[in-house]
């Protein structure tokens, strides 16, 4: 009966495949012009940080949070020209496969990684303003080494069955990536959305939380601490880069992802909403990749020991570092 069950599931799938071509003008014509600037710019920005984390120790639970989330950015950039290629190139069709079974589902990973990271970032700075001398476990090197190890684990777990459900043989005619996948793939590809978007707004919730009490902080530091130069307002403007990235990037899609899959595993969605959501889809997943340009930013705001291995801010912070004093509590906050 379950197999009877399947084999339906597994029809349907490949009829509405047949009978709603998806429309590709957009995405083959403009995004991977757009991917392209994106994975230019993140190999540049992605390399030098790469080339200044090398030289940093990891002895703060910051630092290896830091060091992790460019890892993740890495791996979905590395990901990025696959995706290019088969975009811009529906003829082949056996590297459209290659995306839909493994680098697409890496990239979804990583994203994943790169986001419960960021999560442990708003975490690390929220202790740092709670405890900021208490000696918890939390606050330890070692946490934050099994935290993100933990994370790797997690999303590389969900992630395998995802390939190895996509085992259908791929033709020419294999556009969507669902027609990859058999029937438990199908399942197991919602509910891994289902999980993905309860981890997403789960963390979303906590970090706002957790920057409600950081801006707090700051904005109570700041009134007494004030300067002439408007260096507190500076720091204050420092507390929201994280959950705006955070936000801007991810929360467009998390909006969409569920419309979509569902759009995508069912047998009734009209043809035309089913291409609009995937444009919708297509177009917040680009938003999604831009953070891999936009974390860099979080190094260079929020980590002094990676500005100051960067030879074009160092003289700056130096030449600024006598005006800092009247404000260094309010840093401290905020900066590691």
């Amino acid at each position: 009966m379950l197999e009877e069950t399947l084999n339906a599931t597994a029809m349907q799938a490949f009829n509405k495949s047949e009978l709603c071509p998806r429309d590709t003008r957009v995405t083959r014509l403009v995004f991977p012009v757009l991917y392209a600037v994106v994975f230019l710019t993140g190999i540049l920005l992605n390399s030098l940080a790469l080339w200044v984390f090398v030289h940093i120790p990891s002895n703060s639970t910051f630092i290896v949070y830091l060091k992790n989330t460019l890892v993740a950015d890495l791996v979905m950039t590395l990901m990025l020209p696959f995706k290019i290629l088969s975009d811009s190139q529906p003829w082949l069709w056996r590297l459209r496969a290659f995306v839909c079974r493994f680098s697409s589902v890496i990239f979804y990973g990583a994203m994943y990684v790169s986001i419960v990271l960021l999560a442990l970032i708003a975490f690390d700075r929220f202790l740092k303003i709670a405890r900021p001398f208490g000696k918890l476990f939390a606050k330890k090197t070692v946490f934050a080494k099994i935290a993100s190890m933990l994370v790797w684990v997690l999303f590389f777990l969900i992630s395998v069955p995802n390939m190895i459900l996509s085992n259908k043989e791929a033709t020419p005619s294999s556009v969507k990536c669902t027609s990859l996948k058999v029937p438990l793939g199908l399942k197991w590809h919602r509910l891994v959305n289902y999980i993905c978007q309860g981890v997403f707004w789960t963390i979303f919730v906590l970090m706002l939380l957790c920057y409600v009490v950081i801006a707090k902080k700051v904005y109570d530091s700041s009134r007494k601490f004030q300067s002439k130069e408007g260096k507190g307002r500076a720091v204050e403007g420092k507390v929201f880069v994280v959950m705006a990235i955070f936000f801007l990037c991810f929360a467009p899609f998390h909006f969409v992802r569920v419309p979509y899959t569902q759009s995508q595993t069912s047998n009734h969605t009209d043809c035309r909403l089913e291409n609009q959501l995937f444009v919708a889809k297509e177009s917040t997943l680009f938003l999604a990749a831009t953070n891999i340009c936009m974390d860099p930013l979080i190094y260079m705001l929020l980590c002094k020991k990676f500005t100051e291995k960067l030879p074009f801010l160092k003289g700056k912070r130096m030449s600024s570092s006598g005006q800092e004093n009247h404000s260094s509590q309010t840093d401290n906050v905020i900066l590691a």
